[in-house]
């Protein structure tokens, strides 16, 4: 799923290898946001061109295609044999893992740019999504009715992290809403001083997320206040976070990626790309990956920020890595997607 777990936390378990190499690319009928999900073997990703497309890991041969009723910026969930996604028209989708064929779908009122995120209620799972229509939805993974929806004043566009029995997210009505996961019911707002587009991190009772008015917030749920902010230079942060036990890594539209230390916000390192970052960091084997709008691909160390890699793909990428079994999968502008792994 994005960001690899429930809290959105983008971080891998997976090795990387020292310098991948380009094992495939797949072309699509148009550009590619939407992030990666891997599992089993198999590659989900939503494209521009209508289509959630499943791929074999292994050499990126289509294993099938669904054509939805719009084009897929949002990033597919897999869950108990099933792909959840969001289209930039109205539907949210439920399709069959194996044959891609459509278990369910919902309208909403508006487009869903939000990736779907789960919780488990009970012995049901729910599939949490938001959208442009300005609600939060919770839906029944396996029925696709709604459990309930929850109203905000503008457009969520970042998905909804998910810990401790609560969801937390920002929207671009400026607040972090805190709900309860399993009833709908608002448990904090928070005011976060400027919109807030991107998805983010929830940790440890505290949510890790840029607003576009250039700070990077460290909001303490339990508190209800914000315990740390991050400034730099004047630009907007649209990527999400990953957090690892004491660092919390994030791209900026100041054409740079961000590392912080967790407990206090202070800076640790910044590294420059020629373009702005709006793909979200993926930390792995003590490296961080992440795309760009230069049209590169970056691979930098975690401990320093020095490069340690770098593919020049031509086309910005805004696609966030999948990162899994040595395996490197990302999407970009150019309608594809790249897979980078051992020679």
């Amino acid at each position: 799923m994005f960001r690899g777990n429930p809290q959105l936390t983008g971080v891998s378990e997976a090795k990387v290898p020292a310098k991948p190499v380009l094992k495939w690319t797949f072309k699509t009928g148009a550009e590619v946001k939407s992030s990666p999900a891997i599992v089993g073997g198999k590659v989900f990703f939503g494209s521009g061109d209508s289509n959630l497309h499943c791929l074999n890991l292994t050499d990126g041969k289509p294993v099938w295609a669904f054509k939805s009723d719009g084009g897929i910026e949002s990033s597919p969930l897999v869950l108990d044999g099933r792909v959840y996604f969001g289209t930039d028209n109205t539907n949210v989708y439920a399709l069959d893992l194996t044959t891609g064929q459509k278990v369910w779908s919902y309208g909403l009122e508006d487009k869903i740019l939000s990736s779907p995120n789960w919780v488990q209620a009970g012995d049901q799972r729910a599939v949490l999504v938001g959208g442009y229509d300005f609600k939060l939805y919770s839906f029944g993974a396996t029925t696709g009715k709604t459990n309930w929806v929850f109203e905000t004043g503008n457009y969520i566009n970042g998905s909804p992290a998910i810990g401790d029995g609560l969801t937390a997210f920002g929207g671009c009505d400026a607040i972090i809403h805190v709900v309860d996961v399993l009833k709908g019911s608002k448990q904090k707002e928070i005011e976060a001083g400027a919109y807030i587009a991107a998805s983010g991190a929830l940790v440890d009772g505290k949510l890790y997320v840029g607003h576009y008015e250039n700070a990077f917030l460290c909001v303490d749920l339990k508190e209800g206040k914000i315990a740390w902010t991050y400034k730099d230079r004047a630009f907007p942060y649209m990527s999400s976070p990953a957090v690892t036990k004491d660092r919390v890594i994030v791209g900026g539209r100041d054409k740079r990626l961000h590392c912080l230390q967790r407990d206090t916000g202070e800076q640790v390192w910044v590294f420059a790309t020629r373009g702005k970052v709006d793909s979200s960091p993926v930390v792995a084997d003590g490296k961080v990956i992440v795309g760009s709008d230069d049209g590169r691909l970056y691979m930098v160390s975690l401990a320093d920020g020095k490069e340690l890699w770098q593919y020049e793909i031509g086309q910005p990428v805004q696609s966030s890595p999948a990162v899994v079994d040595g395996h490197i999968v990302v999407g970009a502008a150019d309608g594809s997607v790249y897979c980078f792994g051992e020679k």
